[in-house]
Order: structure tokens, then C-alpha cells, then sequence
């Protein structure tokens, strides 16, 4: 399977919408997280095109606060952070230092999932 690409189309009234490229015509296998939790409710439908995808993820609530919150979709098939949604909240110092420390927490947090899924794989 070739890489997944993610890429924003807008964002409107609470909803992120994006496009998924890259699978062919079989539907992506992919997680939606927040804070390390499943973001629920989010679609993944066939878009017109061929070999792309339409992604729509309704912003938890938890996401609408101040600071910096990042939302991550993962590619479950290769375990690769396909990409993200960052959100900047009320009382944000120093921008582009936290966004950076948010981004870094959620790619460490990919990597703990994939290591652990390695270990119990070679156990």
C-alpha cells in the first residue's frame, strides 16, 4: 500500500473536513485521537475522485480549550501519523514553542503504542 496524505479542505461550525489520498480504492484504515482518547464519531466516506477519501471530524469539546490541543489521525496499518489538527485556544504565550511540545507529546505517544504492539508481536 502506497503512504497515506492527509490534506485540509476547512474547517467550519465545529467540523474539520480533509481529504485522505494515497489507498487506492480501498478504504483506509485509520484512528482519530485527542489527548491519548478515540476521537468517536468521525467519517471516512468515498469522495467523488478517484483514490481520495473524505475525512470529517467533529471537534470534541475537550479540544475547545485554552492553550494548545492537537488532534492526530494515524494510519493503523503502518502505525504512521498521517497527519493532524491543531487548535489554539485563549492564553497561549510563546505559540510556536507549545504547539511544537504538543506535537512532539502526540508523536511520543504513536511511539509507545507501536513499541508496546512490537513487544507483545516478537514476544
Amino acid at each position: 500500500m502506497s503512504t497515506l496524505k492527509l490534506t485540509k479542505t476547512h474547517m467550519l461550525e465545529g467540523i474539520w473536513q480533509g481529504n485522505i489520498t494515497g489507498s487506492g480504492e480501498s478504504k483506509p484504515d485509520i484512528a482519530v485521537t485527542h489527548d491519548n482518547a478515540d476521537v468517536p464519531d468521525f467519517k471516512l466516506t468515498k469522495a467523488d475522485a478517484a483514490d481520495r477519501w473524505s475525512l470529517t471530524i467533529p471537534v470534541p469539546a475537550s479540544a475547545i480549550a485554552d492553550g494548545i490541543q492537537v488532534i492526530v489521525v494515524t494510519d493503523n496499518e503502518t502505525g504512521q501519523k498521517i497527519g493532524d489538527v491543531v487548535i489554539i485556544g485563549d492564553e497561549v504565550t510563546n505559540i510556536d514553542q507549545r504547539a511544537e511540545l504538543e506535537l512532539l507529546r502526540a508523536e511520543l505517544e504513536m511511539l509507545k503504542r507501536a513499541f508496546r504492539r512490537h513487544c507483545i508481536e516478537t514476544a
